[in-house]
């Protein structure tokens, strides 16, 4: 089962110059019924089972994250999007996002969960042999083979490719491999670590490491702030023997694994802190209903109700965002194959939104989170209640699957790399953007089709176009030297990201509107609140950006052209903000599901 989106497969960052219509935007209102009872499933098994062990969970009893990855698979969790004829579903990723979301409302098995789905599948289904997918896909679908995916090390956290540990030829033509691997999750009871090292110090491959190994053992518990139900330790390699067969791929082209595993991790990480933040929101919404102060219930103050407002505001960006990206990679894989390359290769294509996701989903989580305690007041600061623990669970997101700053430089690098190399044409797309300005024949906006959407879609164009002409400013200033400059980078890539994100929730609107939706006014005004706020950031960013890339006249140039973007009078988002909060009052929790 495929989504469907009635459009071609795009090409990774394509949002940046297409105005296209908003029907081909995959979103969550157009989930099937197989999504949703797959949904359903997963949400009754984490209230049902997860739920209640989670103090087990964090008093470190590794037999029930055991036990409860064995009912995911025998449940169908595991592999909802790995091909049928491996052992799999054979869903679409945007099943695999439904069930994301549902584990991630508990934080510490999702860890678990993500593991085993995000990191140790795609690894073996597409870099595996036939008969390393045998012998290791069906136990770890089925979630009696628990998976660790091994990359980090003491030297080499966001430079991994720099790791220290080595592989080098047995006499029987097997490996021996030797190092240590930090931060690896389901590390104490994990049964197969996918490894990478060095072969002879220099050529950067992975290996298929089974515990039983002769030479593998693992460290003590890390002493985390959070996450304290799911398994951190090391992985200690000392003379370990692996066969020559648990080579997996090819030596040399271990980073063609790591890479493309990790643009699967961010991008299933999104979908985590997705379902993270609705459950916060229905608690905290849940909570502040029944908190009383000076007579009132605390939803009928405008402070709190702003809170809640943005919460949900912010977390249809990051939903918006997260079901167009399933919907990319699944109709590129539809036009491409379900072979295990052509997977491969769709997960590449979209490393851009994959990299944003992460970044726009733990950002907002722990937003999300953070307002959660406040709401709850003294309450929130203690562990008698879930909000204390929500909080100390979400700050990891934004440092693994590498760290929001490595992702950020990532995003206008790779950009830029594709359009030199045949890509969308975005560069092409600045110089003419620059020729408008020039010229005073800024188009208008694309038509979103309702009349109420009108002040977003100007909005979410001044934000495209401010990223558009500062990555041209940045690469036709720096050129090869780009990477020296930071700062930018990471300026550009919020500009990008707030492109992304308000085009995505305004696409989303305006099916709703189209579509009749029965709360099709409050997806626009969500939309609407999104799509300003990113435009007054984005006025802020793209100033400081152009500033420090160009002097002179070709400032003041740049500087006049960001006042033509932004042109326009302010509107009034807090009634707008108000009203998105009001169904969140009235629906007890996150609105839009």
């Amino acid at each position: 089962m495929t989504t469907d989106t009635g459009t071609r497969a795009r090409r990774g960052g394509d949002w940046l110059i297409d105005d296209a219509d908003p029907g081909g935007v995959f979103t969550p209102e157009r989930l099937s019924e197989d999504h949703r009872l797959v949904g359903q499933t997963a949400t009754e098994f984490i209230t049902n089972e997860v739920a209640p062990a989670l103090d087990a969970l964090e008093r470190k009893e590794w037999t029930e994250v055991r036990r409860l990855l064995a009912r995911c698979g025998e449940l169908g969790l595991i592999g909802v999007d790995t091909p049928e004829d491996v052992g799999g579903v054979g869903m679409d990723k945007a099943a695999s996002i439904v069930v994301g979301e549902a584990v991630g409302a508990t934080a510490s098995f999702a860890t678990s969960f993500g593991a085993q789905t995000g990191l140790a599948i795609i690894p073996i289904l597409c870099f595996g042999t036939p008969d390393q997918q045998q012998r290791y896909l069906p136990g770890i679908l089925a979630g009696t083979t628990v998976g660790a995916y091994c990359l980090s090390e003491a030297s080499s956290g966001s430079d991994a490719l720099a790791a220290r540990a080595k592989a080098t030829r047995a006499p029987d033509g097997g490996w021996i491999l030797n190092g240590e691997k930090l931060w690896i999750t389901n590390g104490g009871f994990a049964d197969l670590f996918i490894v990478f090292a060095k072969v002879d110090g220099e050529q950067f491959s992975a290996f298929l490491v089974e515990r039983g190994f002769p030479g593998v053992s693992h460290g003590q518990e890390e002493h985390k702030m959070g996450l304290l139900g799911s398994s951190t330790t090391p992985v200690i390699l000392a003379d370990a023997r692996v066969p020559a067969e648990n080579l997996l791929g090819e030596v040399g082209r271990g980073h063609k694994i790591a890479f493309n595993v990790l643009n699967y991790g961010r991008f299933k990480l999104g979908a985590m802190c997705s379902g993270g933040a609705k459950a916060a929101i229905a608690e905290a919404v849940q909570y502040a209903a029944a908190r009383r102060q000076f007579g009132q219930p605390l939803t009928a103050f405008g402070a709190i109700q702003h809170k809640l407002g943005e919460m949900a505001i912010r977390e249809y960006v990051v939903e918006s965002m997260l079901y167009r990206t399933a919907g990319l990679i699944d109709e590129r894989i539809a036009a491409t194959g379900h072979d295990p390359a052509s997977m491969a290769a769709a997960l590449e294509e979209f490393a851009i939104e994959a990299s944003l996701l992460k970044v726009a989903g733990s950002e907002m989580v722990d937003f999300v989170v953070d307002e959660d305690v406040q709401i709850h007041g003294g309450n929130g600061f203690v562990r008698d209640y879930p909000a204390e623990r929500r909080y100390r669970d979400s700050r990891v997101n934004r440092i693994f699957e590498g760290t929001n700053e490595i992702n950020r430089l990532l995003v206008p690098g790779l950009v830029i790399k594709r359009a030199l190399k045949g890509g969308p044409a975005v560069l092409a797309a600045a110089a003419a953007l620059r020729d408008e300005l020039l010229g005073g024949t800024l188009p208008a906006p694309a038509d979103p089709g309702d009349p109420r959407l009108a002040a977003a879609a100007r909005a979410v164009a001044a934000v495209r176009r401010a990223a558009l002409l500062t990555l041209g400013l940045a690469a036709q200033t720096f050129g090869e030297k780009l990477a020296d400059q930071q700062e930018v980078l990471m300026l550009t890539a919020d500009l990008c990201l707030d492109a992304f994100g308000a085009q995505s929730a305004l696409r989303r609107a305006a099916q709703a509107a189209a579509a009749g939706h029965p709360i099709a006014a409050a997806h626009v005004d969500a939309a609407t609140v999104a799509a300003l706020d990113a435009a007054g950031r984005a006025d802020i960013g793209a100033r400081t950006a152009v500033t420090a890339t160009v002097d002179g006249d070709d400032r003041r140039t740049a500087l006049a052209a960001l006042r033509r973007i932004f042109k326009g009078d302010p509107e009034d988002t807090v009634a707008a903000r108000r009203r998105v909060a009001a169904l969140v009052i009235e629906r007890k929790g996150y609105p839009f599901a």
